[in-house]
């Protein structure tokens, strides 16, 4: 497994190359995430984080709700009234010294700027995506050194997807966007299988500490962005003291995803290597699987191969 040190402090477990020309030139923003799917993303988010740290119950009760979480992040955007950000109070003059500085409510009435759009234009620019581009993925997970920076990239702060664009004409790289998840990943393969509909797709399969795989939209940004499928996946969690019951969905994983790779022929096809010692090939199509192998005698962590 790929490991190497992210240069926040963060661990990066795996990296794939994703094929040029098939991201879309201008990704799609995604629409704001509803009440309900907040609460699941922080909860998932909180719950994970309390199981690696401890598996004690009484830490766990300890997570603050997800109520009380988007009842927060509502009263900050409130606050910030970022709506109004732009707008200019025309009776303060905040940058005049009050020497006979001229003080400009508007950029387009200052003469000594000569284009205010250059930052606008350059941020559009990097949002673009070129045939030539190289795509990279990161998988990376943060670390505490990272949480308890002083000025944290919010971003580093969480487990993530980074997706960067690599400028072959310059050799210039740059973080195009992140993709925040829930688990700590450890696996990923690309597809092009089109779970939206039309010919093909641009997607991306994540394998992590959790029993299920996610196959997440890379054509898509957002501050909040949800898996398109979910394969596997824990049904019921029941804690008694300290002992801990877990139920899983029918044909799930029941440990950690190790291994996926993508069938080029037979595009609907993924295979899976997990901790559980057990490889099984899904239809990612019908979000079920197909076969179970188990004929493993220890953790399926091998490289697999589709072809």
């Amino acid at each position: 497994m790929v490991q190497r040190q992210h240069k926040r402090g963060g661990v990066i477990s795996a990296i794939s190359w994703i094929p040029k020309g098939v991201s879309k030139s201008e990704p799609i923003v995604s629409d704001p995430p509803s009440k309900d799917e907040i609460k699941k993303f922080f909860s998932s988010l909180l719950t994970n984080g309390a199981e690696s740290e401890n598996e004690d119950a009484a830490d766990a009760d300890q997570i603050a709700q997800p109520d009380a979480l988007y009842d927060d992040i509502t009263l900050a955007l409130n606050q910030l009234d970022m709506e109004h950000y732009d707008d200019e109070d025309q009776g303060i003059q905040l940058f005049s010294s009050e020497i006979g500085e001229p003080y400009y409510p508007s950029n387009d009435m200052d003469p000594y700027i000569i284009d205010n759009n250059d930052d606008d234009s350059e941020e559009l620019e990097d949002m673009i995506i070129h045939p030539t581009d190289s795509v990279i993925v990161c998988a990376c997970s943060p670390k505490d050194s990272v949480v308890q920076d002083m000025e944290p990239d919010i971003g580093d702060c969480f487990n993530h997807l980074e997706v960067s664009i690599l400028e072959d004409s310059e050799l210039n790289m740059y973080s195009h966007h992140k993709i925040t998840i829930p688990s700590s990943p450890l696996c990923m393969a690309w597809l092009d299988c089109p779970l939206k509909g039309g010919e093909k797709g641009n997607f991306l399969a994540v394998g992590s500490m959790e029993p299920e795989i996610k196959i997440w939209d890379l054509d898509v940004i957002g501050e909040l962005q949800l898996p398109c499928v979910v394969l596997g996946a824990t049904a019921e969690e029941k804690r008694k003291g300290k002992k801990k019951s877990i139920k899983y969905k029918d044909d799930s994983h029941t440990d950690s995803v190790l291994g996926l790779a993508w069938n080029k022929e037979y595009r609907n096809i993924l295979a899976s290597a997990s901790a559980d010692k057990r490889v099984k090939i899904w239809d990612v199509v019908a979000g079920k699987c197909d076969i179970t192998l188990e004929h493993h005698t220890d953790k399926a962590r091998i490289k697999l191969e589709c072809k």
